[in-house]
């Protein structure tokens, strides 16, 4: 059963990556050239005096054809890059569910899918996305990026974590499922709000980025992960419950005692 689960995510995570990878590519990619060509002409209008030092940065952040990868060539390996990251969360998520299933949450398969991936998207990519959003290129301190990985990195733990304890929470919970579902949202946003207020802000936006072009990257950027999130959690309920269906189809009818 794990195999057949396994090869269910793979697929469902392959598709939902390149539908994902098609809005990246629409409304992400133009937000990312009008960053670049900001980030360009910043590096062309530097006083003399730093010209040597922004021609430095220039070339080393290059994104024209001259670059060692071109953006035709980047804008291309988006696809690439969206079915590979499909297919490596359709893997986990596959080895996941088969650890849920009659566990937690729904009983059949498709309503626990779509319950799985939303949590997925809550707390891998929504949680450390408010506290620190992706930045287009001519965003951000080269010099500061090992530090703001880690923070990232220490938000998505933070977001997993609080997972465990809502659903841990929700489970000693007795009385209505109103009752639980207040109780586990509330055993979630507590430890989520404390690394918000806990953790550093990062503010690294240059003066004269343009605020609109921020905002849309911003929006593309989260957009993306939830056209993927939503489609694999539909693509993999749905083969879930019609593969439920027909076992239950072929499943032998066991006659009633005279």
């Amino acid at each position: 059963m794990i195999r057949t689960l396994l090869v269910r995510g793979l697929l469902a995570g392959l598709l939902a990556g390149l539908v994902a990878g098609g809005f990246a590519f629409v409304l992400g990619e133009p937000r990312v050239d009008d960053a670049i060509a900001l980030e360009e002409a910043a590096a062309r209008a530097a006083p003399p005096e730093h010209a040597g030092e922004h021609a430095g940065e220039e070339a080393g952040h290059s994104h024209g054809d001259e670059a060692a990868v071109s953006r035709p060539v980047q804008k291309a390996g988006l696809f690439l890059a969206t079915g590979l990251y499909g297919l490596a969360i359709g893997g986990v998520f596959a080895l996941v569910f088969a650890g849920l299933r009659g566990r937690v949450g729904p009983r059949s398969d498709g309503p626990l899918a779509l319950a799985a991936a939303g949590t997925a998207f809550a707390a891998v990519i929504l949680v450390p996305f408010m506290k620190y959003p992706a930045n287009p290129p001519a965003v951000g301190d080269p010099e500061t990026i090992d530090g703001r990985t880690l923070l990232y990195v220490v938000m998505i733990l933070v977001g997993l974590a609080a997972t465990a304890v809502a659903v841990a929470t929700a489970r000693r919970v007795t009385g209505s499922p109103w009752a639980r579902w207040v109780s586990a949202v509330a055993a979630f946003l507590v430890p989520v709000l404390a690394a918000w207020w806990l953790l550093p802000a990062i503010d690294e936006v240059p003066d004269g980025f343009p605020a609109t072009l921020l905002w849309q990257f911003r929006l593309a950027s989260i957009g993306t992960q939830l056209v993927f999130w939503t489609a694999f959690g539909v693509l993999f309920g749905w083969v879930s419950d019609r593969a439920a269906r027909r076992a239950a189809a072929s499943a032998p009818v066991t006659a009633a005692p005279a």
